[in-house]
């Protein structure tokens, strides 16, 4: 019984040690494949992304439309 929960204890804390190379890996290897989709052009923007202030669709009221500065 001993001899299981030292295996048990070098077994916890092989994992402890690796969980976070492993998640450090696994997110780079996600941003890894969001630029390379994004370099193909297969991205599709957000919701929020296609309608911010830097999008390149025409806003409803732009500074000539808006009647305060008429």
């Amino acid at each position: 019984m001993n001899l299981f929960l030292n295996y048990l204890v070098v077994t916890a804390l092989l994992v402890l040690v690796l969980l976070p190379a492993g998640l450090g890996i696994a997110r780079e290897r996600r941003i890894d494949r969001q630029l390379r989709d994004a370099a193909r052009g297969e991205a599709e923007p957000t919701e929020t992304e296609s309608r911010g202030a830097f999008s390149r669709e025409p806003h409803g009221v732009g500074p000539a439309q808006c009647p305060l500065l008429s």
